[in-house]
């Protein structure tokens, strides 16, 4: 049996935004394991992210935790099954059976088939398509209140080109990358770089594999600069700011969309 722990809406233009990593949900046998607290978890997990899909009119929103099968990468390493797959943490109370995982999977494999329904649907109906791909990421490893991690390794959002065709897409990588930095994020300037801290996981690869000449997946690694990253806290002011930066790069993409017809 399959349980969809995710929503897809379905708009008017060929413009998606996902947030895969936005759950915090497990289902009860896998909680029953579960060794990792809440706030430990929550903490791997992109929350807010499900927010910062409005800016589409196409919105993907996983309700599911990454903790129960991650999304973001390929099927023989979507369960973390010892601590070197999951940041070295002690996940488990005892080793996950494979009946347990292969419900896993099937939720896994669901996810895949009605995601590949909706851009099969956008590439039929406008030709191409682009899934905005967002995530977000710790910047302050080294506890609460202690400095952040070095700036200049870790960009407020790092653009993640590397699993794509670079010069097939690089006006629409280009125009995103320009109109964010025509914006502020409280005042200042937004440092955006592509490939610095991550290069775009399995979801954008697939996308870019299953829809070579038609699919471009940017993948949007957010810097928690709108949240605590320890607490869970968020500051709702910053993350509406971070939105409307997001919200006015739709534009542009559907430009350059228009351009490639």
């Amino acid at each position: 049996m399959v349980n969809r722990l995710w929503t897809i809406d379905l708009g008017e233009t060929p413009v998606v935004a996902a947030a895969i990593h936005d759950g915090h949900t497990l289902r009860q046998e896998i909680a029953a394991l579960m060794a990792l607290d809440e706030s430990q978890r929550l903490r791997e997990e992109d929350p807010y992210t499900g927010i910062l899909t409005e800016i589409a009119d196409n919105r993907i929103k996983v309700l599911v935790s990454r903790f129960e099968m991650d999304l973001n990468r390929p099927s023989p390493k979507a369960i973390y099954r010892v601590p070197e797959d999951a940041w070295g943490l002690d996940i488990w109370n005892q080793p996950l059976s494979e009946k347990v995982i292969k419900q896993s999977m099937l939720n896994y494999d669901a996810f895949y088939h009605d995601v590949f329904s909706l851009l099969k649907g956008l590439e039929e109906k406008h030709g191409r398509f682009i899934v905005l791909d967002l995530h977000s990421y710790c910047h302050r490893r080294n506890g609460p209140g202690q400095c952040p991690d070095d700036p200049k390794l870790n960009p407020d959002i790092n653009l993640g080109t590397g699993t794509m065709d670079r010069s097939r897409w690089a006006n629409v990588v280009d125009h995103f990358i320009s109109d964010v930095n025509a914006q502020t994020f409280q005042g200042k300037p937004i440092d955006i770089r592509e490939n610095i801290r991550f290069r775009g996981g399995g979801f954008s690869q697939w996308i870019h594999e299953t829809f070579p000449d038609t699919g471009c997946a940017l993948a949007v690694e957010i810097k928690k600069i709108f949240m605590d990253e320890w607490t869970g806290e968020v500051d709702a002011d910053a993350l509406n700011e971070i939105k409307t930066v997001l919200r006015a790069t739709v534009p542009g993409l559907l430009e350059e969309l228009d351009r490639m017809r």
